[in-house]
């Protein structure tokens, strides 16, 4: 089996709002801690989850999440 090629407790550090995962078929999740999102702020495209098949991916979206996040 190869070795990932990311370093989760990296990702963990550089988002903390979120808690991280990465499943055994290697798909990343994340979860908002302590944050339960309104209907409007799922309407404005903010996601309680998210998942991504790669680290790439994956920060994206967390990238793109915090972003909306600060904006709403």
């Amino acid at each position: 089996m190869a070795m990932p090629s990311y370093d989760l407790d990296v990702l963990r550090a550089a988002f903390p709002a979120w808690s991280l995962f990465c499943s055994d078929a290697g798909v990343f999740y994340a979860t908002r801690r302590g944050v339960h999102l309104r209907n409007t702020d799922i309407d404005k495209g903010l996601r309680q989850t998210v998942s991504a098949s790669d680290a790439e991916t994956f920060v994206s979206l967390l990238r793109d999440q915090t972003q909306m996040a600060v904006r709403s």
